[in-house]
């Protein structure tokens, strides 16, 4: 058995609390409380158990339960596991201990928790290991003392330990932090009662005649405001009053305008008891999940939460490697698998499902309709199909019970570690889609079609009746936006028996028939081409928004009900497809068939994905842009609708972000100035419909808050040390929120969202809608001013042409006096020459007459 200890209390700097949270069902276990605060239990797992040659039942038994650890042992597993290491939690608790040596016991019955517990102080050790002596005389007594009968201890005195309460008196005492400022003014004494003579003179002529006073801080003067806790007791005042029915009449009004039935109390508690502290805004970090047995280093493109299963999380990764390298590298790269993993709360280090795939995948969705079915576009321009369906009992029965509870259990590690030794299970892909007649370079975005409606080659809208979603749609860097279907298309001319026996393939055991059809064979419904008009490029699109994303984003309920309804009945809609479009379906003409795109060059557009017929050469064409803004000043990376205002888009690309209203064509409601660094991802808050949440390249995430501020970001927060590449918050419950955030090492951060950013105030939602009217009204207002402005620059125009009209026709009237005047003195001077000469002689009747 192992020796008593004895509670000695640590001096000098206060070491943390250990406290003891092995699961939620566990209580939490507080060591001071127990009378042992220098004991920290920890969790060693057997790989840590081999490391230290710790491993129970061999290097600690029941004679010998404590291990001697080397502190820089320690430090190199820190070193070499990081955050995996078992020793983290007591990380700051190994680096503060004074000696060299550690000691580790191995707690047999849990007294404590968990498997083992280090002592985290050298009195603490020194007691362990060498107990003091009981006197013989006290051992006979205590064999004679039954066990029941309290044996009063005396009271030691021990040393007053400092925990920081003289720092808490130094804050609430009142002291005067003012600085006292002296000020003298002194006079001649021979000035003394001498008359004074005032007059008015002009300060900006006489030197030094006035003295400017300038506002400026004034550090002095700077108080800080202190918070002091004052205990109050009222005794309300009784006064005897007498009154006629006036006021009954009155209160009578009252009770009609407001219900005086109703508890205040229990609305205030109901207010108070959410999950919590109302003034803590920062999120804190929950978990995190790494590929540690990825052999290259690489980033997580796309994130996604499982629709149904709570605490059940898809990511995508690809490698780090530019255009260049991976070229470079193609050969080595054909060699790794490409994978979608599946990471769950309860076992952080293992994934649960791994999904193959031909290329990286740079995006994927789970399909509304069935969460085992999933699609996702590589960088090759392929889509690959999943179907997950068979190992759906194994991601289901991850959480202890096996339930659809919405609590998600944690388990400690040492019992998930048996479970943990399994291979992870790889599940190969259903179908490829064809690469000639597919896109031609990566896939930037993928969205399932709502099953309300279904297109045709044309792009017009027919109501689905199959009731499950049958269609995709995909944006690729090669300017492209296609439209697909997962149902087996018409053929023209029937196929003959033994070409079907030619062109059969077995399928292996472990790839379900769902998509066999598509395989390799599988090509658009349609393409849309955004054309820059009178050119012949077109614009590249990174990111779309349909119009009916919404509907995807509130059908959780109608799959959980849906998926406990193929459990009953066996039967899964999508291992039965129909053929193609019907040829009778009723149209829906009243369907908005427009919708945003995001382009590479920072511009958004809104288009339409009807096609059009050529007058001339009568061939299918897209048709040209409604409106086109260039607003980002970089590659657009989120284009989203708001989860509360479906006519609200949120886009993120540059260094800036821009809210837009569906319908206003003459810009954004809202434009961010230029942010220190570049934004890389964003997404809506899913209870609050003024936050949104930006990454940036520097690690950070903007929480932008409507309500507080509209030009800057409420506040901003560091998360990782490299780029954010997405953002993907997700309800726990109503009580509970969280965000996943991933970056460009390949770490994905669970983050826990604080109660301000995410219970909603009373008129939040009535509070963004009017700003958004504003904004619109606003914008309004400043079209108008512009056609005012356009009609008086045209007036002011036409005013100048007719002023220069008039004057042009008064110099030509004054330049022919002028001509005329030239002349007349041009004969004045000839008749004044020729009388000169003698030629012409002057009668007296002042007539003239020629001599000649």
């Amino acid at each position: 058995m192992a020796p008593k200890q004895k509670k000695k209390s640590s001096r000098g700097k206060k070491s943390p609390k250990p406290v003891l949270a092995a699961s939620e069902d566990m209580e939490p276990v507080n060591m001071e409380s127990m009378g042992h605060p220098e004991i920290y239990p920890l969790v060693l797992t057997t790989k840590t158990q081999e490391i230290f040659s710790c491993q129970i039942d061999e290097d600690v038994t029941d004679e010998q339960p404590y291990k001697l650890i080397n502190k820089e042992d320690i430090f190199e597993d820190l070193r070499n596991r990081a955050a995996v290491s078992d020793f983290h939690p007591v990380k700051k608790i190994v680096q503060e201990y004074p000696g060299n040596e550690l000691l580790l016991v191995y707690d047999r019955d849990f007294k404590y928790g968990l498997n083992f517990y280090l002592i985290g102080t050298e009195e603490g050790k020194e007691s362990y290991l060498n107990p003091p002596e009981v006197p013989e005389e006290q051992e006979e007594y205590k064999e004679h003392i039954p066990e029941d009968v309290y044996i009063y201890k005396l009271p030691v005195s021990k040393p007053w330990v400092s925990l920081g309460s003289e720092k808490e008196i130094e804050e609430e005492s009142v002291t005067e932090s003012t600085k006292q400022i002296t000020y003298m003014i002194s006079r001649k004494r021979s000035e003394f009662g001498a008359p004074i003579k005032f007059s008015d003179q002009n300060a900006s002529s006489v030197k030094d005649a006035y003295i400017e006073c300038t506002a400026y801080p004034d550090k002095n003067f700077t108080l800080k405001q202190l918070e002091k806790d004052v205990g109050m007791q009222v005794i309300p005042q009784i006064k005897d009053i007498s009154t006629q029915t006036k006021c009954v009449e009155i209160a009578l009004q009252q009770n009609e305008i407001m219900n005086t039935f109703i508890d205040d109390w229990k609305y205030l508690a109901e207010e108070e008891g959410t999950f919590g502290d109302k003034t803590d805004t920062h999120l804190k970090e929950y978990q995190s999940f790494t590929d540690l047995h990825s052999p290259t280093e690489k980033m997580i493109t796309c994130v996604s939460w499982h629709p149904t299963i709570y605490g059940l999380i898809a990511v995508s990764v690809a490698v780090r490697l530019s255009f260049e390298d991976r070229v470079h590298f193609s050969g080595k790269l054909l060699l790794q698998p490409s994978l979608i993993l599946f990471w769950s709360f309860s076992d952080p280090i293992h994934p649960q499902l791994m999904l193959e795939s031909p290329d990286d995948i740079f995006c994927f969705k789970f399909c509304p309709s069935d969460p085992n079915i999933i699609a996702g576009g590589c960088i090759n321009g392929q889509i690959v199909m999943w179907d997950i369906t068979a190992h759906a009992d194994r991601i289901e029965n991850i959480k202890a019970g096996g339930g659809r509870s919405k609590r998600a259990t944690l388990k400690p590690m040492f019992l998930l570690e048996p479970e943990s030794n399994k291979e992870a299970m790889y599940i190969r892909h259903c179908a490829v889609s064809s690469i000639e007649n597919g896109h031609k370079k990566v896939i930037t975005d993928i969205h399932w079609l709502s099953d309300t409606f279904e297109i045709n080659r044309m792009g017009s809208v027919f109501e689905n009746r199959s009731g499950i979603c049958c269609q995709l749609v995909t944006c690729s860097a090669d300017c492209t936006i296609c439209f697909w279907d997962i149902r087996p298309q018409k053929l023209l001319t029937p196929q003959t028996t033994e070409k079907k026996k030619e062109e059969s393939i077995e399928i292996p055991f472990d790839v379900p028939s769902t998509f066999l059809h598509l395989d390799l064979s599988w090509k658009p419904l349609t393409k849309v081409r955004l054309s820059k008009g009178e050119t012949s490029l077109d614009y590249c699109p990174t990111k779309i928004s349909l119009n009916e994303d919404h509907l995807l984003c509130k059908t959780q309920d109608k799959m959980l009900a849906q998926s406990k309804t193929e459990k009953a009945e066996e039967m899964n809609p999508y291992h039965n497809l129909e053929s193609g479009m019907a040829n009778l379906l009723k149209p829906i003409d009243d369907f908005c068939t427009k919708f945003f795109v995001g382009t590479e060059e920072g511009e958004v557009i809104y288009t339409d994905w009807k096609m059009e017929k050529d007058p001339e050469t009568g061939r299918l064409m897209s048709k040209k842009p409604v409106s086109h803004h260039t607003v980002h000043d970089g590659t657009v990376h989120t284009i989203q609708r708001s989860p509360f205002y479906n006519d609200i888009i949120l886009t993120v690309g540059g260094w800036n972000v821009a809210i837009w209203k569906e319908g206003v064509m003459t810009g954004p409601l809202l434009q961010s100035c230029c942010a220190p660094k570049r934004y890389t991802s964003g997404h809506w808050s899913l209870t609050r419909p003024g936050v949104f949440y930006i990454g940036r390249e520097d690690g950070y995430i903007d929480i932008w808050d409507l309500l507080e501020k509209t030009h800057e970001p409420a506040q901003s927060q560091n998360i990782c040390i490299t780029m954010i590449t997405y953002i993907k918050p997700w309800i726990f419950s109503s009580k509970q929120q969280f965000i996943a955030i991933a970056d460009y090492y390949g770490t994905l951060h669970i983050l826990e969202i604080p109660w301000t950013l995410s219970r909603p105030s009373t008129n939040e939602m009535a509070s963004v809608n009017h700003y958004f009217e504003r904004e619109v009204k606003h914008l309004e207002y400043v079209e108008q001013r512009k056609k005012i402005r356009e009609q008086e620059k045209k007036e002011m125009e036409l005013e100048m042409a007719k002023k220069k009209v008039k004057i042009y026709q008064k110099s030509k009237e004054q330049m022919q006096a002028e001509l005329k005047m030239d002349y007349e003195s041009y004969l004045e001077l000839e008749k004044t020459v020729l009388i000169n000469l003698g030629l012409i002689k002057v009668t007296e009747k002042g007539s003239y007459m020629d001599v000649m």
